[in-house]
């Protein structure tokens, strides 16, 4: 039987108006008012919704609807609930006026919204709630999954298995982006021989438009359909046309909906296609020429990499990508060959049959790129120097903007009500670490202490629940584990939850089994732990290191001290950073990029036990968490792991542990609130995502804004310019016309004290170039055990002599300002800094 389907909404009172709209703007997701307006309605079914608040009120029946209509108190919150929304978001921008385009494959905004899969999503998702904040004017753009990452179950081994249910569009609050008719818009581009037909839709994120997009329609064959099924999911091919979706579809569909972004943000490589888009845009429509385009786009680029392990990043191979890229390359006017090195090395240019992602993002953004910790930056420099041959890692062009949490979506409810008692009315925007201190030093030990405990005492009721959920694996029909044996509310509660990659090291405790024993059957001092995380669905090593927890547990005994809780997401991992008391994380150091979960945990006042790699590395002060000593003298895996077990289970057993329970008057553990409080420091005045997204607009939103636009004036002069000045660069830095001597010193460098000068000459060839076109530097700074400059500084050269057929004399005079042990030669560079950071840059140095 053919039936036509429908939904039947109960008739929202026109007092209760406003619940429609806040339902279809997920900035109620952290506002704590608005969350409890839907609670209010109906706790237990809003419980069983999991936030999908349109399918909530759907599902109101009229009477209760009715009934509040005419509950003063309720409307009353209403109406505060309203006005706080109109106040943050009723001004927004029209979508055609927003100069910064935000591009990621994933965004992780609320569990509800199931189209990401972990940090980078997360990550991605309080960037726009910050932007949404800040009022900054950014459009972001997404794939709208319609299966999403998978959902995870483990069976009666321990093993994961990956279900993806189907996400039901007219539950999300999204609507379809319209053309400049009204229309219901519909984009559509080539893959290769195909064209694919694309919908847009659009989230709105506060005050941001997250624009998504969508190949589930009729018109396309079923293989397309499935291009928005599933996040990562799928093979190389699949994944190619996820990212030519996102880069240029993404691009084409904010052109269609009226705005033309003057700044590109690409969130990892998987957005590195938008810069063909916008090359293709200006010539198309714009009428520039394709050099001139190019100019313009890779200097308002943005490029932020979150890989620290070369593996990691993305690679397509050369083959599979020439006839895609093809049909862009001819609608962009360049040459195919010449786009696809631009994601190869120099050096590798010949010899390899594979396109970085990751090298094409870099090369198009190349004045603002940037890791997402310090270390992770110096990392990010010394993975990718190659790319610019000859710098010290001081001058490649890679900075680094620690990431940041999203303060109001992480904090508890009962944590954020005491901070509003005690700490002035801004604590929640990046407070001073110095006035934050004194203010919490006023905050009585026992209301935080007592907070917290309630907050573990939220976590275990939760913890229970997931255990029920558990019974596959926690004992053959749920022997010994259900609900209230499960975890203990009142003892010292550890939590790792991530996703489980080897180099994450899930399992570092159980390199010593019995130690870990001892801890988890102390009945003196007891401690239980609670794991969560998901394996990439091809990731079997990954897979297995779950099965290991959960079977340890089981052979064991201890599974009502060791919970391995399934699915985790963001719901989950709320109630994690809320009520555990340690956080721990144990990566192999430097592989992790930066790391948001123990950011989420130290602003609960949850203090960190962690390797000192990504954000811990510039976090940790030793007051505020422990560190887990690492060694770099181990070349071998697995003997770096049992050194660094062994390092951690002391640090349990001799600090960690004892210090939890050293309590004093009242039964309050003195010192371990004080590292609480350390620890909210450290999170709430350096770690939010306020913080990182101001820094992002300070350093490269704005400047990049200021480079579209005088780039682009005046029918783009000013790139045209540029366009002249790189031919008469490349006729000569490339082909070889340069030439310059090794320096001559003027006395002997075996006796040189602070404060000497080292007068030193050379003669150059320049070619079709003149002075004026170029610097000659004396280079120089400190060197490593390799003799590698670390740290550069130069000193510009003076013409002395015009030896005619474009030879020249130069000379400088350099000073001993500091001592160590340095290295010093010369070169000749593009004069100014316009060419300063460009991939492979205009540097020749001495043969």
């Amino acid at each position: 039987m053919e039936l036509q389907l429908y939904n039947v909404s109960p008739r929202i009172p026109e007092e209760l108006s406003f619940l429609e709209t806040l339902a279809n703007n997920i900035w109620w997701c952290w506002h704590q008012n608005a969350i409890e307006l839907f609670v209010r309605i109906d706790p237990a079914a809003w419980r069983k919704q999991k936030g999908t608040a349109k399918a909530f009120l759907r599902n109101v029946p009229q009477s209760r609807m009715e009934e509040l209509a005419k509950d003063a108190g309720y409307l009353r919150q209403l109406a505060a609930v309203k006005a706080e929304y109109e106040k943050e978001v009723a001004s927004r921008l029209d979508i055609c006026k927003r100069q910064v385009a935000y591009f990621s494959l994933e965004f992780g905004i609320h569990e509800s919204i199931r189209i990401f899969s972990g940090g980078l999503g997360v990550l991605a998702g309080d960037h726009l709630k910050a932007a949404s904040d800040l009022k900054l004017p950014l459009v972001a753009v997404g794939l709208l999954y319609r299966q999403g990452y998978f959902r995870q179950v483990l069976d009666r081994t321990g093993w994961q298995i990956e279900h993806y249910p189907i996400s039901e569009i007219q539950d999300l609050p999204v609507v379809r982006a319209c053309d400049s008719n009204g229309d219901e818009l519909i984009i559509r581009m080539r893959l290769a021989e195909r064209e694919i037909a694309v919908a847009v839709w659009i989230l709105w994120v506060g005050n941001v438009p997250l624009v998504l997009l969508d190949t589930e329609l009729p018109q396309n064959p079923p293989d397309l359909r499935e291009v928005t099924w599933r996040l990562y999911g799928g093979d190389k091919r699949m994944r190619l046309h996820q990212e030519l979706l996102l880069g240029i579809g993404g691009v084409k569909a904010l052109l269609a909906m009226g705005c033309d972004p003057a700044v590109c943000h690409m969130n990892e490589g998987h957005a590195g296609f938008l810069s063909l888009a916008r090359i293709s845009h200006m010539v198309n429509d714009l009428g520039y020429d394709p050099d001139t385009a190019l100019e313009v786009v890779w200097r308002s680029n943005i490029f932020t990499t979150h890989t620290p392990v070369p593996a990691g990043n993305e690679v397509f191979d050369i083959n599979l990508l020439r006839p895609y890229l093809a049909v862009f390359a001819s609608e962009a006017k360049l040459d195919l060959d010449r786009v696809i090195r631009w994601g190869i090395p120099i050096h590798e240019r010949g010899r390899t049959s594979e396109m970085s992602m990751t090298v094409f993002g870099l090369r198009l953004a190349a004045n603002y790129s940037n890791g997402v910790s310090k270390l992770h930056g110096e990392v990010a420099r010394q993975m990718w120097k190659h790319l610019w041959p000859g710098r010290s890692e001081g001058e490649i062009p890679i900075t680094s903007i620690t990431n940041g949490v999203h303060v109001a979506s992480w904090i508890s409810r009962r944590i954020a009500q005491l901070f509003e008692r005690y700490l002035s009315p801004k604590w929640i925007q990046n407070p001073d670490k110095d006035k934050l201190r004194a203010e919490l030093d006023r905050m009585p030990d026992e209301e935080l202490w007592m907070t917290h405990e309630l907050c573990r005492q939220s976590l275990v009721r939760h913890a229970r629940k997931w255990a029920l959920n558990n019974v596959r694996y926690m004992g053959e029909n749920g022997e010994g584990v259900p609900g209230k044996t499960v975890l203990q509310s009142d003892i010292l509660t550890i939590g790792f939850a991530r996703r489980f990659a080897t180099y994450k090291r899930g399992t570092l405790l159980l390199r010593d089994s019995q130690r870990l024993l001892n801890i988890l059957r102390d009945t003196r001092r007891p401690v239980q732990f609670i794991f969560a995380g998901k394996a990439h669905p091809a990731d079997n090593e990954g897979k297995k290191l779950i099965q290991d927890l959960i079977r340890f547990a089981q052979e064991n005994g201890v599974q009502d001290k060791m919970l391995f809780a399934e699915n985790y997401d963001i719901g989950m991992a709320r109630k994690l950073v809320q009520g555990v008391d340690v956080w721990l994380n144990n990566p192999r150091r430097p592989q992790e990029a930066s790391g948001t979960s123990g950011m989420k945990a130290a602003i609960n006042g949850v203090i960190n036990c962690s390797i000192l790699d990504g954000w811990w590395a510039e976090a940790y002060d030793g007051e505020n968490g422990w560190a887990i000593k690492d060694s770099n003298y181990f070349t071998v895996d697995e003997d770096r792991d049992n050194y660094e077990s062994q390092q951690l289970f002391n640090l349990l057993e001799r600090e960690i542990i004892p210090c939890f329970y050293d309590r004093g008057a009242n039964d309050i553990p003195v010192r371990w609130v004080k590292r609480m409080k350390e620890s909210i420091i450290t999170g709430l005045s350096m770690f939010s995502s306020n913080r990182m997204v101001s820094e992002y607009n300070e350093m490269f939103y704005v400047p990049a804004e200021k480079a579209y636009c005088a780039l682009t004036t005046d029918n783009a002069a000013l790139a045209h310019k540029l366009v002249e000045q790189k031919r008469g660069l490349v006729e000569n830095f490339d082909a070889g016309k340069l030439s310059i001597t090794y320096p001559q010193i003027s006395s002997s460098l075996a006796d040189v004290h602070v404060g000497d000068t080292i007068d030193m000459t050379v003669e150059v060839q320049l070619g079709g170039l003149k002075p004026e076109d170029v610097s000659v530097d004396a280079y120089g700074g400190t060197v490593d055990a390799h003799s590698d400059i670390v740290d550069s500084f130069y000193v510009p050269m003076t013409m002395t002599k015009d030896n005619g057929g474009g030879n020249y004399s130069y000379k400088c005079t350099v000073v001993c300002n500091s001592a160590g042990r340095f290295g010093l030669t010369a070169r000749i560079k593009a004069a100014g800094t316009d060419w300063d950071n460009s991939v492979p840059g205009f540097v020749c140095w001495p043969k």
